[in-house]
């Protein structure tokens, strides 16, 4: 079985669909970097701020001051264009996830799951060579040149687009997604105003049709579009599916990107039309002879261990919540990197308070004088930065002279339409916490009552 797998793994295919995708790749991150800096997001989210909040165990990672984040995000820029040319493209798709990674990890209050998928897209294309068929790095070094490449080299984008799917569908399983149309009966009604389908948003039942159909089409699409037959469907089904959530949800550059990486799974035909279409435009011949490109050199064995060991842990990551007590979307450990989109309505506020234990005398910290706005609401909610900003006050308290002050928090929380409740032990000392992956039991625990339930109780 291992040889038959070995065998379709290293099998030659053509390299038109992985040119394409390294070309789509490129210009998609080039534009979504340009517009980045044209909003002035470099400088509020990465500038203005006067306190980050950095991923456990990367604290190391820091903003690099105005100058220094403006160079790293036109690096950025420059290398995202060499991986759509082709040109220098190691080196290219090397320090693009070096700093696109880097900018992610400054700041977990910017935490994107697309954000996360193009780190993870990036990382892979180091591995493939993207670069030995329609390329710049081709026309500088005709001998670079190759019609086929492995498999696997396709396979591996495929796989991983397929996982961010399905993940996003099993994610969906819940009873708030499935039996209580949260949190799209809140937000559909936002849309009333849309011409021809407007007034639908406002049924109740055109939720529950959004959250089944939308986990039926994350589960399922992945396979659909695997399938020849049904692969043309499919993607219409998947073009309708992100624009809908463009137009509706404010998500970003998330629907356009898995649009066009979706093309991944059409056939190598459809992708050589696409390549003799730019070759036209560009003037550029194409070699006649078949050159495949060399496979299993003993670098390749390792690099597809390490590639089955970055898969594995793409499934068993995001079931790393079931280590933890209580319910995932009130305390959130083991929520980030796993594919968990739109998927709840969680609001609060948090009130902080610092107490010098010489006499007593406690503080009530104005959340503003450190945060922004964006990062003042995910502090309020997310029980991982709530301690980090503690300990911030902590430090700082510390720095004007209060020996070991004591901090702790009040933070309300709404969660898909349930009441306010409190999220975090009020009397407990935050500063005295230390971050770790262990269970936070200073949450307090998550009292489940359905919708229906609270309505009666606020009616009462």
């Amino acid at each position: 079985m291992l040889q038959r797998l070995q065998a379709r793994l290293t099998a030659p295919v053509s390299a038109a669909p992985l040119a394409v995708f390294r070309i789509i790749f490129g210009g998609m991150m080039l534009g979504s970097i340009v517009r980045f800096v044209a909003k002035g997001w470099v400088h509020e989210l990465y500038v203005a701020p006067k306190v980050y909040f950095p991923f456990y165990g990367f604290e190391w990672v820091k903003p690099l001051g105005e100058t220094g984040m403006y160079l790293l995000f036109g690096l950025m820029a420059l290398t995202a264009l060499g991986i759509m040319l082709g040109l220098f493209y190691r080196w290219s798709a090397t320090l693009f996830f070096l700093s696109f990674t880097y900018v992610e990890l400054i700041d977990k209050t910017n935490y994107l799951n697309h954000y996360y998928f193009v780190s993870v897209v990036a990382l892979l294309l180091i591995t493939v060579p993207a670069h030995r068929h329609f390329s710049l790095d081709v026309l500088r070094k005709p001998q670079l040149w190759v019609s086929q490449v492995p498999a696997w080299t396709v396979l591996i984008f495929q796989l991983q687009l397929g996982l961010v799917y399905f993940y996003a569908g099993v994610a969906k399983l819940n009873a708030d997604w499935l039996f209580e149309a949260m949190p799209l009966r809140y937000w559909l009604p936002a849309h009333t105003h849309m011409p021809l389908i407007g007034p639908l948003f406002d049924k109740l039942w055109v939720a529950y049709l959004f959250c089944w159909f939308g986990a039926f089409y994350d589960l399922t699409i992945p396979f659909f579009l695997s399938w020849r037959r049904s692969r043309l469907f499919a993607y219409l089904t998947v073009i309708v599916f992100h624009v809908l959530t463009a137009m509706l949800f404010q998500i970003g550059m998330f629907p356009y990107i898995m649009m066009v990486s979706t093309l991944i799974f059409f056939s190598a035909g459809f992708h050589e039309k696409i390549l003799s279409t730019l070759r036209g435009i560009a003037q550029v011949n194409t070699p006649e002879a078949t050159v495949f490109a060399p496979v299993f050199r003993p670098t390749q064995g390792i690099l597809l261990s390490l590639l089955a060991l970055h898969f594995l842990l793409q499934v068993l990551v995001p079931w790393r919540f079931l280590l933890y007590p209580d319910k995932l979307f009130w305390t959130e450990q083991g929520y980030r990197f796993s594919w968990r989109v739109m998927l709840m309505e969680k609001a609060g506020t948090a009130f902080f308070y610092v107490r010098d234990p010489r006499n007593g005398q406690e503080t009530e910290v104005y959340n503003r004088d450190y945060l922004t706005v964006n990062q003042e609401k995910m502090v309020a909610t997310q029980p991982d930065m709530l301690l980090q900003f503690a300990h911030i006050l902590r430090d700082d308290f510390r720095a004007e002279g209060i020996p070991d002050p004591e901090v702790r928090a009040e933070a309300y929380v709404t969660l898909n339409g349930r009441g306010s409740r409190l999220l975090i032990d009020p009397k407990f000392n935050l500063a005295a916490a230390s971050e770790s992956f262990r269970h936070k039991h200073w949450i307090l625990p998550f009292e489940e009552k359905t919708l229906q339930h609270e309505a009666v109780v606020q009616t009462e």
